[in-house]
Order: C-alpha cells, then sequence, then structure tokens
C-alpha cells in the first residue's frame, strides 16, 4: 500500500474530494434513501455467498482505484444489501428509516469526535446530560446517572457489574477472589445478553438463575422467590434480579411491581431490560406496561431523540398500535393464518397454515408438519425480494413468523401484501 497512489485528501484537492462526498451522497439518497423505501422496489437482491464474493470482487490489492470504481464499489454495496428501510422489511426488532436521526449520523460521523471529555466534545457531553435527564423523569427517578451504551447488551452486562459492585465494592480492586459464590435472576425469556454479561464479567453461566415465565411469556413472581430460597438453601448469595419490559419473540412484559416486591423482601438489586419496550413510557395509553419501573434501580431503555422528544414518538406509538390491531384483526379473517397468541405490544406472532395442513388440525403430525412451513416461506421470499419476515420456534411451540410493526412508513396496504404474498407463495404447500 505505500507504494500505491496517495488516496485522495481535503487537504490536498479540496474540489475533488467534495465532488467525491457529492457523488456518493447523491447514490446514497437515490439508492438508499427513495429506492430503498420504495415498495415498488426488492427488499434484498438476495445472492448465494460465493456468488456474491465474486459480484463484488473483495480483493484487497496494493493499488487504488479510480473516482469512478469507488462509486461503482458504493452502488454495489448498496444494490446487494438488504434495505432494512424498506416497508416490508419486518425481519429484526428495528426497521425503517428516521430522516432526523440519519442527518444526526452525518454530522456527528463528520464531526469524527469521541465522547471523553467535555474538552473535546462539548455539544455531545451536554446533550448527553440533557437526554438522560429526560429518560430519569421519565422512568420517575429523581436523582442518578447514566451513560449512552452501544447496545442493549453492554447495557445488560454493565448493570449486573454495577450491582455485585454495590454489593461488594472490594471486588473492584480485588477481582473475584472477594466474592462468595453468587447468583442472579431472570426469565428463561430473557434476552441472551444476561448470560453472555455473567460469563464476560467471571461470574459464569452457571450462577444465572432461570425463572419460569407463564404462558404469555412474563416473569413469575412465584418462581422468581422459590428460586432465590434454591439459591440461599445451595449457599450461593443472590444480589441481581433482571426482568425484562418487551422480549424479542413474544413482546412481553415482566409484572415490575410484583418482581420489586420480591427484591425489596431480599434486598436484592432489580435490574430491567427495556430496550425493546422502553418507548412505552411515551405513552400514555401504554405507559401502564411498564408500572413500577420506578422501583428499579437501573434500566436499559431506549430513549427519545433529542431533536423529536416525545410528543412525535408517542405520535408514532399510537400509530403503531392501530396498525398492530389492524394486522391482528386481519389475521382472525382468514382461514390461512392462525395467532400465537394476542400481541401486547408490537410484536404479532403467527403461523401460515398451508392448503394441505387446514383440515387435518387435530392430526398427530400437525405440529411437527406446520413446523416446517416458515422455513420454506421465509426461503421463497427471499430469493423473491418481496419481505423479509424473522421466524423462530418457541418452547413447545413450533417455528412461527414474528412481524414486529415498528416501521413509521408502514401502511395497511403493506400489511395487505404480507398476508396476499404468504398466501401466493404457499399456496402449493
Amino acid at each position: 500500500m505505500a507504494d500505491s497512489k496517495p488516496l485522495l485528501s481535503l487537504n490536498e484537492d479540496t474540489v475533488a474530494a467534495e465532488a467525491l462526498l457529492q457523488d456518493v451522497f447523491g447514490i446514497v439518497m437515490d439508492e438508499v434513501i427513495r429506492k430503498g423505501t420504495s415498495a415498488s422496489e426488492k427488499v434484498c437482491e438476495w445472492k448465494e455467498p460465493e456468488e456474491l464474493k465474486q459480484l463484488l470482487d473483495l480483493e484487497l490489492r496494493n493499488e487504488g482505484e479510480s473516482q469512478e470504481q469507488i462509486l461503482e464499489r458504493c452502488r454495489a454495496v448498496i444494490r446487494y444489501s438488504v434495505k432494512t428501510c424498506h416497508p416490508r422489511f419486518f425481519n429484526q426488532l428495528f426497521s425503517g428509516l428516521d430522516p432526523h436521526a440519519l442527518a444526526g449520523r452525518i454530522v456527528t460521523e463528520s464531526l469524527n469526535t469521541s465522547q471523553y471529555t467535555y474538552e473535546i466534545a462539548p455539544v455531545f457531553v451536554l446533550m448527553e446530560e440533557e437526554v438522560l435527564k429526560k429518560l430519569r423523569a421519565l422512568v420517575g427517578w429523581s436523582s442518578g446517572d447514566g451513560v449512552f451504551c452501544p447496545g442493549g447488551s453492554i447495557s445488560n452486562m454493565y448493570a449486573v457489574n454495577l450491582a455485585r459492585y454495590q454489593r461488594y465494592p472490594d471486588c473492584k480492586q480485588r477481582g473475584l477472589r472477594a466474592l462468595p459464590p453468587l447468583a442472579l435472576f431472570t426469565s428463561k425469556e430473557c434476552h441472551y445478553s444476561v448470560k453472555k454479561g455473567a460469563a464476560f464479567l467471571g461470574l459464569g453461566t452457571d450462577s444465572v438463575r432461570m425463572v419460569k415465565a407463564d404462558e404469555r411469556g412474563k416473569m413469575t413472581p412465584e418462581d422468581l422467590e422459590r428460586q432465590i430460597g434454591l439459591a440461599k438453601a445451595e449457599g450461593a448469595v443472590p444480589f441481581l434480579v433482571s426482568a425484562t419490559s418487551g422480549t424479542t419473540v413474544l413482546g412481553a412484559f415482566d409484572p415490575l411491581e410484583a418482581v420489586a416486591d420480591v427484591c425489596q423482601r431480599h434486598g436484592l438489586w432489580l435490574h430491567v431490560d427495556a430496550a425493546w419496550g422502553g418507548s412505552v413510557l411515551l405513552s400514555q395509553t401504554h405507559r401502564h406496561l411498564l408500572n413500577g419501573i420506578q422501583r428499579t434501580c437501573s434500566s436499559a431503555a431506549t430513549g427519545p431523540r433529542p431533536a423529536t422528544c416525545s410528543s412525535r414518538t408517542s405520535s408514532m406509538m399510537w400509530l403503531w398500535t392501530l396498525e398492530t390491531r389492524y394486522l391482528v384483526e386481519e389475521l382472525k379473517k382468514r382461514e390461512a393464518f392462525e395467532l400465537v397468541m394476542e400481541p401486547e405490544f408490537v410484536n404479532v406472532c403467527f403461523w401460515f397454515v398451508p392448503p394441505s395442513l387446514r383440515e387435518k388440525k387435530g392430526s398427530p403430525d400437525y405440529g411437527e408438519r406446520l413446523a416446517k412451513v416458515a422455513p420454506v416461506l421465509k426461503e421463497r421470499m427471499v430469493r423473491k425480494g418481496s419481505m423479509m419476515i424473522g421466524y423462530q420456534p418457541h418452547g413447545t411451540r413450533g417455528n412461527f413468523f414474528r412481524m414486529v410493526v415498528a416501521n413509521p412508513a408502514l401502511t395497511r396496504a403493506d400489511m395487505d401484501f404480507l398476508l396476499n404474498e404468504l398466501e401466493r407463495l404457499g399456496q402449493d404447500l
């Protein structure tokens, strides 16, 4: 690389560098923002790994490339990437494109700073403090502190570390040798990051006691009480309960008031993973799902963007609720679909029942055969590029689709398309 032509620099050729950026922004505007959010375009242009490697030509060479080659590579990256901003992308808990958030990312990436200190990031340090103050008020805390994290997994790990330090401050200096066998408790529906955090922090996954959940995926306070008693009887020291507000599959909310009562009786740190469901704090209609969150010791939550705050987000929550109900009612009208359960949040879980199984619900192999349907339909929709929906098994339930109604650009026409497309793709099954 040292012998190759020097890369374009703003210091050396301002006009050419600005032209490159203008061209790249133009490609992004056209290929991502316009086409990537259009229902008339594909969600993805699927290629198998070996074919995609050939199309992209990813070999790292010693020589540099021309500006036109760089722009063509930008187009190729966009062309073969999944358009998560597409109105028919339902595969993850995130979707859509928020122009305000994108504008913010462009500004922060251009400034290329880091939030070490006020000295190098004065504006962003003050912004962080203001957003955290608003979040604490929404939760109902009169005091406290917080930090922006790169994701929910790290947030939950921080909570485990904080609870451990609060119980055993010496562990900061002396490490694990300062600790007795510890026990932390979470629902079997929790995010995998709780066990991962216990492993990273040296507690080990065996220290995580899995509490039973009810049929809707909510932690059972009675079993939490029982598990705490068992841990004590085995010589372990309970120190933390990690509740979940908005589980990733079913969208369940643990009963925080009842869980908080148990924690209070035993003197345990109560953390809530609200990375998915925390946004209901912004909704007067749905805030009750987080009743008791003010009694927690720590929370991992997604909060409002500083520029938009609660009013716009609250209206979006109201819109998502209406669209969720529309999808549920449409599912009930069609014989090809069966709800897993009535949704509590924006996670809508359902089976597609193909023609060959619609009269065989009571047959011994019905569940086994039904579980094979979602993987087939997923492959067909991805290869066609028409849409993307996630699926998974859950407990004794075979594979079912999990549709997340979270894209503010989503319309009822998109949901009608979803149901019609599944029927088209599965009509021969």
